[in-house]
């Protein structure tokens, strides 16, 4: 390997995985399914938490649900309907500014 490439692998790699390296507790029984989930997908705990947690964040992220709603809203364009305009109208003269 030429030095460049073995310095860089040396710098970025950090142990076997990249990442931030974390220990954290998990019920036993969850443990036990994302063992068993690991396994049957092939692939390793660490991706079945990274993934796992990742999709958890997007979930509860108020930011990441605003943006997915907002693709939608896009992808569907503007669809007029008159009684949905029509109660939103009296829902805002009935709001208190």
């Amino acid at each position: 390997m030429p030095p460049t490439i073995a310095r860089y692998c040396t710098l970025v790699r950090r142990g076997y995985t990249f990442g931030m390296k974390t220990a954290v507790s998990i019920p036993d029984d969850v443990f036990r399914k994302a063992e068993r989930f690991a396994k049957r997908a092939n692939r390793s705990r660490s991706e079945v938490f990274a993934a796992a947690l990742r999709e958890y964040v997007s979930r509860h992220s108020p930011d990441e649900i605003t943006d997915a709603m907002d693709r939608v809203c896009s992808q569907l364009g503007e669809q007029g309907d008159e009684f949905v305009s029509a109660a939103g109208h009296r829902l805002l003269r009935k709001s208190k500014w």
